[in-house]
């Protein structure tokens, strides 16, 4: 159930791919690189649960050099730029959704899928990024998400970065009837209330972290996020019966990267 969970660490790794518009290489000509690495996390055992436990979350990313992105969070997803002028990026963007066991006996479980769709950020400031994502789900749900946050950002040291910022999600009716949904059946074998959800504003919430590129290689990092379940989330029997809406995660990183090129 908390798949978000997995893709917001997996995306803690993916880098913005810039497309120079005077390129003359193929699309997939040039330098890339592959990170590989995971995440040890102590958070809610699915998205709305009251539990908490430790996960080992895997993290890896497939990724273009280009124009260096200022700023990155593992609440990024995985971007291909196509218009970066330093100060503004646009460009598609992606997730991929894992399989899960369903949250409490009696619910359905949710299939692996992924999500699709654009992203845009801003830097107002040499300090402040401002970033949204629009994505359509694919086979694990038919809903819409987007997701907003803005990160302050600074370098302590050539190696050292801290950053935190508020952040807010919403989503369509087709995404809480796969995360939060509870039909008649469901109803009956697991005792929570039938609900049927709409669309509305999912959580918002705050996150922050140190980076440190511990070499050109290697790079770990240490977060905590936090967020306020509201709207249909909030309003779901599963959350209000099994769950609560406080969600806290706290955990480490580490990725490795490895580079190639692409004729």
């Amino acid at each position: 159930m908390k798949i978000a969970n997995w893709i917001g660490v997996a995306a803690a790794s993916f880098v913005g791919l810039g497309v120079g518009p005077a390129a003359s290489q193929g699309l997939f000509s040039g330098d890339w690189y592959l990170k590989v690495g995971g995440a040890v996390l102590h958070a809610p055992r699915f998205e709305g649960a009251s539990g908490r436990t430790f996960q080992f979350q895997p993290m890896i990313s497939l990724g273009k050099h280009g124009n260096s992105a200022r700023f990155t969070s593992r609440n990024d997803n995985v971007s291909l730029a196509f218009i970066d002028t330093g100060t503004f990026r646009t460009g598609m963007t992606g997730k991929l959704l894992f399989a899960t066991r369903a949250p409490v006996p009696g619910m359905s479980s949710i299939r692996y899928g992924g999500e699709l769709g654009g992203f845009a950020e801003v830097y107002p400031t040499d300090f402040l990024r401002l970033r949204g994502e629009v994505r359509k789900g694919i086979r694990a749900h038919n809903g819409v998400v987007a997701d907003l946050s803005a990160d302050a950002f600074l370098d302590v040291t050539d190696a050292i970065q801290i950053s935190a910022g508020p952040r807010a999600s919403w989503a369509t009716r087709g995404y809480y009837e796969a995360y939060y949904g509870v039909d008649a059946a469901e109803s009956l074998v697991s005792g929570l209330s039938t609900y049927a959800p709409g669309s509305g504003v999912r959580a918002m919430g705050v996150g922050g972290a140190v980076t440190w590129k511990t070499t050109d290689q290697l790079t770990t990092s240490a977060f905590v996020e936090y967020e306020r379940l509201m709207g249909p989330a909030a309003r779901s029997s599963l959350v209000r019966e099994r769950g609560s809406r406080n969600q806290l995660s706290l955990g480490v990183s580490a990725t490795y990267r490895f580079d190639f090129k692409l004729p």
